[in-house]
């Protein structure tokens, strides 16, 4: 009996996953997300991951004293300046006691993965933001006279702590984000290799003719830029990198968007396209680990053990190290110079991983 071929299943694209998002019920939104994703995009199977990092947007609109919306909050101080002939001490005393508030959506990042085959890269993320409508604070600081226009549209008179008793007007409501909402990894990388080819190629003619002046005890000569970097054109881009590590490493034996979320940045910087990410852990370990003079290798050994039996994940401390932040790069060169000089072990695959990145370092 011959092989029945795999239907391919079609990715879901931003159009269709704001319809699923704009069908969701606040009071139900949290619960039925992975859901309603799932119902709507047959042969997927969405997991749903929050990260607690809380942002806001700008003021979004006006309540008066009554509870009666007045609209658009820029567009509300706009005119209210215009009645007072843009006199700001004049807006200031009108307005100062009136019991008029903004509000503005306050928000954290949420992520939705599903995979799309047993590679390390088969995968789509969604990113999203869970947002709620509070009710922030009175449309002028009532201590303060506002020395600007810009005072007004950007208040910095309100508390914007993780914790608010900041009355909730709407939501939550979950939106996709405007750059990197819908990617397949995969194909990320596969564009992010080739941008980085194609940018350093346009290179090539200036890089040919450039020339370094090495200055030393028994010589002064110019030797070729090139000469002095033979792999210039074979360098690999850190998202692709970290993607490799992970897939020969101790940690591929999970699946790594089950730790990870990834940031991802497209958009051009003086008419070049720039294509990268920010990987997000999706737990952080309780402490961080930095290097200390006074530690010896083997209680950094200790250390980052313990770093992965938090995190219930061999090698997790490699890549958040990477991350730059819960685990400092100077550990990694610590661990490496242990490695070479055979005071202490990692298996064959992490110890390949850390030597390799010792040697041609890459940090987010």
């Amino acid at each position: 009996m011959s092989e029945q071929k795999q239907k391919p299943v079609r990715l879901p694209d931003a159009a269709s996953v704001e319809t699923v998002l704009a069908a969701l019920q606040p009071q139900s939104a949290d619960a039925e997300l992975a859901a309603a994703l799932n119902r709507a995009f047959p042969g997927f199977a969405f997991t749903v991951a929050r990260i607690n990092d809380p942002y806001w947007c700008n003021p979004h609109a006006v309540v008066a004293a009554d509870d009666t919306r007045r609209g658009d909050h820029r567009a509300w101080v706009e005119r209210a300046l215009a009645d007072v002939g843009g006199d700001l001490t004049a807006f200031w005393n009108r307005h100062r006691e009136s019991g008029g508030k903004f509000t503005e959506w306050r928000g954290t990042a949420v992520f939705a993965f599903s995979p799309t085959g047993p590679g390390v890269a088969d995968f789509v993320q969604l990113a999203l933001g869970r947002q709620i409508e509070v009710l922030a604070g009175p449309v002028v600081d009532p201590n303060y006279r506002p020395t600007s226009a810009d005072d007004l549209f950007d208040p910095s008179w309100v508390k914007r702590e993780p914790e608010t008793d900041a009355p909730v007007l709407a939501g939550p409501v979950y939106r996709l984000s405007r750059r990197g909402g819908v990617v397949h990894m995969r194909s990320f990388l596969a564009a992010r290799q080739r941008l980085g080819r194609d940018q350093r190629e346009a290179q090539r003619p200036e890089l040919e003719a450039h020339f370094i002046r090495e200055v030393r005890l028994n010589y002064d000569r110019e030797t070729p830029f090139l000469e002095l970097n033979p792999d210039w054109f074979d360098c690999v881009p850190r998202e692709n990198r970290f993607f490799a590590d992970w897939e020969r490493s101790s940690a591929s034996s999970d699946r790594l968007f089950a730790h990870w979320a990834f940031d991802i940045k497209d958009f051009e910087d003086h008419g070049r396209r720039q294509l990268n990410f920010i990987p997000r852990p999706l737990k952080m370990p309780a402490e961080r680990l930095l290097v200390d003079e006074s530690v010896s290798v083997h209680r950094l050994m200790e250390s980052i053990e313990a770093i992965d039996a938090e995190m219930d994940l061999p090698f997790a401390w490699f890549f958040l190290m990477t991350h730059g932040h819960w685990v400092d790069p100077d550990v990694g060169d610590a661990i490496a110079g242990g490695l070479r000089a055979g005071r202490v072990r990692l298996p064959d695959h992490d110890a390949a991983v850390l030597l390799e990145w010792a040697d041609r370092k890459y940090l987010f």
